[in-house]
C-alpha cells in the first residue's frame, strides 16, 4: 500500500498551532514538501525551520489573513505565479467565537462565512488547475463534529461547519473525474489552545471552573480522554496519501466515539 508523499507539495492552511501545525508535520514526515499558510509570519518562519526534512524536503511558508479572502487569494496567487503547484489543500482556520445562534448578529454569520467557506472555495478554485496537471488532487477539510450533531453554544460555528460540509460534498462530486478528493475531518474535544478558550468563555458562562467543564466534557467521551492534535493529523494524513485514492465525499470523525450518530 502506497503511503508515501515524496514528490507531492501540500498547502497547509492555519499551521502554525494545533491541529494546522501537527497536520504540516504528519505530511512533512510522509515526505510531503508543506507550504504553511497563515498570518503570524514570526510564527510561520518558526515553525517552517522545525518541520521534518528526512526526504530533503524545501519547505516554506506564505503570510495572509484569513479574515480578508482576498489578501489570501492575492497571496497564494502571487505563489502560484511564481511556479508552485500544490497536490495537497488542507483548508483549516480557527471558529468563530462561541454563543448563541440567536444572540448572533448578521456580521458574525457573514465574517465566518467568509472566514471559512469563502477562503476554502478560493483556494480550491486556484489549486485545481495545478491538481488536473499533476494528475493528483487531495482536498481535506478540518471542520468539526458539529456537522453532525450541533454542539450547544456554537452557534455561528455550528451553522458555517454545516455549510462547509454540504460545500465540500458537492465538489466532491464535481472534481472526482479528475482524480481529485475532497473529504472532511471532524474533530472532537481536542487538546488545544482554541479549546481552552471555549472551555475559560463556558466556565465563566456558568460560574464554574474550567476545570469543572473540563472533566463534564471528558465525561461525555467514551474514550475518556480529550483527543490530541496529531491524532486528527492522521487522519488527515491517510486522506492525503495514495492509498485514500478511492474515497471522496465523507465526514470522518475523531472523537473518541463522542458522536452519538453513524
Amino acid at each position: 500500500m502506497d503511503w508515501s508523499l515524496k514528490g507531492k507539495r501540500a498547502l497547509v492552511c492555519g499551521s502554525t498551532q494545533g491541529i494546522g501545525r501537527a497536520t504540516a508535520v504528519a505530511l512533512a514526515e510522509m515526505g510531503a514538501e508543506v507550504t504553511l499558510l497563515a498570518r503570524n509570519a514570526e510564527r510561520l518562519e518558526s515553525v517552517c525551520a522545525e518541520l521534518p526534512r528526512e526526504h530533503d524536503q524545501n519547505h516554506d511558508w506564505i503570510a495572509a489573513d484569513f479574515s480578508e479572502p482576498a489578501s489570501v487569494s492575492a497571496a497564494v496567487s502571487g505563489a502560484i505565479a511564481s511556479n508552485n503547484r500544490w497536490q495537497i489543500l488542507v483548508n483549516n482556520t480557527g471558529g468563530p467565537p462561541g454563543g448563541k445562534a440567536i444572540d448572533a448578529s448578521g456580521d458574525k454569520f457573514l465574517d465566518a462565512f467568509k472566514a471559512h467557506l469563502i477562503n476554502n472555495q478560493k483556494l480550491v478554485q486556484l489549486l485545481v488547475p495545478g491538481f488536473r496537471a499533476s494528475k493528483y488532487g487531495r482536498v481535506i477539510n478540518i471542520i468539526s463534529t458539529s456537522v453532525k450533531a450541533p454542539i450547544p453554544g456554537l452557534g455561528v460555528s455550528n451553522t458555517i461547519r454545516g455549510a462547509v460540509a454540504s460545500w465540500a460534498k458537492t465538489i466532491a462530486t464535481e472534481l472526482a473525474p479528475d482524480n481529485i478528493t475532497v473529504n472532511n475531518v471532524l474533530p472532537g474535544f481536542t487538546d488545544t489552545a482554541r479549546l481552552s478558550q471555549l472551555f475559560k468563555a463556558k466556565a465563566e458562562k456558568l460560574g464554574k471552573t474550567p476545570e469543572q467543564v473540563l472533566e463534564s466534557a471528558i465525561a461525555s467521551i467514551p474514550a475518556g480522554r480529550l483527543g490530541k492534535a496529531e491524532e486528527v493529523a492522521a487522519a488527515v494524513a491517510f486522506l492525503a496519501s495514495p492509498a485514500a485514492a478511492y474515497i471522496t465525499g465523507v465526514n470522518i470523525p475523531v472523537d473518541g466515539g463522542r458522536l452519538p450518530t453513524l
